[in-house]
């Protein structure tokens, strides 16, 4: 009994410590910190990381509220008008990159992250010299539609499950980009690479990388599933530093092919920053930006449309009175085709991709309305909340393609839609990625008409997770559409 009376009192003092220091806490950022629920002792608020507890939090505490993710202290943004006001009218000051310590171990060995803002200017300078948002870039990506299209059509009519099809697309597309090559969908280095991009992407949504964003110390000693991440990006470096160096040793400097050679130019300028290093890193960002989300976002296209045939039929018609059958879809045709840019909007819209967008923090002690932020604390710029704000869409939750039409049918912009982020810290590829999801939908659906194995009302539309919103698997079938 001695004993474990002792334990017994040992444990009650160190609960009480840790409830005292979290109260503590609490106390010290009153006045100055906005106000947020009650931490839990350890975990902080992580049990509460969900939508409906965000929106109670809003609802109860303001736009601006605090949370706490184990020991880490998150601002959480909520709605259109806190979010632009932080990353729009504040960006300087809610530009530096958020703590992610699944992220930190992945570049400890390599030194700190490069300087960002200068290799953010160059990456979209070049991006847009080599052709994003012109005929090149879209030359690619209609040359892999085509491989596409041919590749469904060997599908002849059975169920399959669209996920790998979507991805070799959407890689190939960098590859050509960054590499200035594509790769034979059956070529291995390839199919390896895919599997390493595609595996961590699914652990990186796993709660073994919440868990070790949560308690990076321990989790870093413990084995389990979230330890192949670590091992799979440096897979991947190795990847990415074999073709780097078959650029260098054919290196043209008058004449860049791609994204590699010209990184490698300005790096024999001398550009300090411009490191070999931080090329493998700015080229494995553009492979997962450029991956991941065009692809999860295309799969998740083809499920809506297989839900809802009734908007894919208007977007056939669409397609067929703008377009054709014979000719390829190109950029020009979209101010053309306002149903179906509607569609890729809502798409997005209704998806939210990355519903607490990506984490940001402040460069320095910042007065954010009548709130102090210290220093290098998170931001969660929660997107969904902008995304499905019922005043702008009404009946958010519905997927509706009227919510970027006027009442002319002509195509409606709106400042609330932003899947990509807003500020300095959005999305990189988000020009690139505009223009894959429009051409690789439409090519798509001018050669097929979607079906479903099963009864489009038991189409489950349920996304998987908080932190990314991956649709379930399922099976899609495509039928060949006649040309009239």
């Amino acid at each position: 009994m001695e004993p474990l009376g002792a334990t017994t009192i040992f444990l009650a003092v160190c609960i009480s410590c840790l409830l005292f220091l979290s109260a503590w806490r609490k106390m010290s950022g009153r006045g100055k910190l906005p106000p947020g629920p009650v931490a839990f002792p350890i975990i902080g608020n992580a049990l509460q990381l969900n939508m409906k507890n965000l929106f109670q939090s809003m609802e109860k505490y303001g736009p601006i509220f605090t949370i706490y993710l184990g020991s880490e202290r998150v601002v959480v943004l909520y709605g259109q008008e806190a979010v632009k006001e932080a990353l729009i009218d504040q960006g300087d000051e809610f530009s530096d990159r958020g703590h992610m310590p699944v992220f930190e171990r992945i570049t400890e060995k390599k030194g700190k992250f490069p300087p960002w803002k200068e290799l953010r200017r160059f990456t979209l300078t070049t991006l847009r010299d080599l052709g994003m948002g012109k005929k090149s870039t879209e030359e690619r990506i209609l040359e892999e539609a085509h491989f596409l299209v041919e590749r469904l059509k060997n599908t002849h009519g059975r169920p399959f499950d669209p996920t790998l099809f979507l991805n070799h697309a959407t890689s190939n597309v960098i590859c050509s980009i960054v590499f200035g090559d594509r790769f034979d969908y059956e070529d291995e280095k390839f199919v390896t690479l895919i599997n390493f991009i595609d595996e961590i992407n699914n652990l990186l949504r796993s709660p073994w990388t919440v868990l070790y964003n949560f308690f990076p110390t321990l989790m870093h000693y413990i084995p389990g599933p979230h330890q192949r991440i670590f091992k799979h990006f440096e897979d991947l470096r190795k990847f990415v530093l074999e073709r780097v160096e078959m650029h260098r040793e054919s290196l043209e400097p008058s004449c860049p092919r791609d994204f590699t050679d010209a990184f490698l130019i300005k790096q024999h300028n001398s550009q300090s920053e411009f490191t070999t290093e931080n090329l493998l890193k700015r080229t494995l960002s553009l492979f997962f930006a450029g991956t991941g989300s065009t692809s999860v976002t295309l799969k998740q296209g083809l499920k809506l449309l297989m839900k809802y045939p009734e908007i894919e039929e208007k977007v056939h018609v669409e397609i067929d009175r703008v377009i054709g059958r014979s000719r390829s879809p190109c950029m020009a045709y979209r101010s053309q085709m306002p149903y179906t840019d509607a569609v890729v909007h809502e798409i997005q819209r209704f998806i939210s991709l990355a519903p607490l967008g990506a984490p940001c923090a402040v460069t320095k002690d910042t007065r954010f309305r009548h709130y102090i932020i210290p220093k290098g604390t998170t931001i969660f710029p929660v997107l969904q909340s902008v995304l499905y704000d019922s005043k702008e869409f009404p009946n958010p939750e519905q997927f509706n393609p009227g919510h970027f039409l006027d009442e002319n049918g002509a195509f409606k912009k709106s400042d609330f839609f932003m899947p990509f982020s807003i500020g300095k810290r959005s999305c990189l590829g988000e020009a690139l990625a505009r223009m894959e999801l429009f051409l690789l939908l439409t090519t798509i659906l001018q050669n097929f008409t979607l079906k479903s194995p099963i009864d489009p009302k038991d189409i489950d539309i349920t996304p998987m997770s908080l932190t990314s919103n991956i649709p379930v698997s399922y099976q899609l079938i495509v039928i060949p559409r006649l040309i009239p």
